[in-house]
């Protein structure tokens, strides 16, 4: 987390990135965020070489973490967050254009239109398939996940 606080903030000595996440860490807590909770401490190598304990974030929280720093750094961050947030809603509303936006994924991917026909195509039949199973009790443990790993191989091996 300091590392990131000190891109932000654009803070090259470590130790006052340091206390800017120390205080930032501090705030939160009296706000009653829960974010400083979400992070773990993990040992990682050290500027010196030695394994010492630092806090670590997953995306979610990290994210909310960027959101929290006043910076022209993390601005572009923020933005990108407020359309992805905008796009995801509108998919909500209107699931059709999810589909459209995997298939431009795919083919900034360099992905060709046969293969991203295959793999939509693909997914139904998932989907079809994992739906009987649910309707005739296949357990959503185990099972599933083996049924679905040999579907997802096979055609992972065929169309790859």
């Amino acid at each position: 987390m300091i590392d990131i606080v000190a891109v932000l903030t654009e803070q090259h000595d470590y130790k006052k990135a340091k206390s800017y996440w120390t205080t930032l860490k501090s705030r939160l807590n009296k706000e009653n965020s829960q974010l400083v909770t979400n992070c773990d401490q993990l040992k990682m190598t050290a500027q010196d070489g030695k394994m010492r304990l630092t806090d670590v974030a997953d995306t979610q929280t990290l994210f909310r973490i960027i959101q929290s720093i006043p910076s022209k750094k993390a601005e572009p961050i923020k933005l990108w967050l407020a359309k992805v947030g905008n796009e995801r809603i509108q998919e909500i509303t209107d699931p059709e254009q999810s589909l459209n936006r995997a298939r431009e994924n795919w083919q900034k991917a360099g992905r060709s239109k046969k293969w991203i026909e295959k793999r939509m195509s693909g997914q139904e039949t998932r989907n079809k398939l994992t739906d009987y199973w649910q309707e005739n009790e296949v357990k959503t443990g185990l099972e599933f996940a083996t049924l679905t790993n040999i579907i997802h191989s096979e055609w992972s091996d065929f169309f790859g």
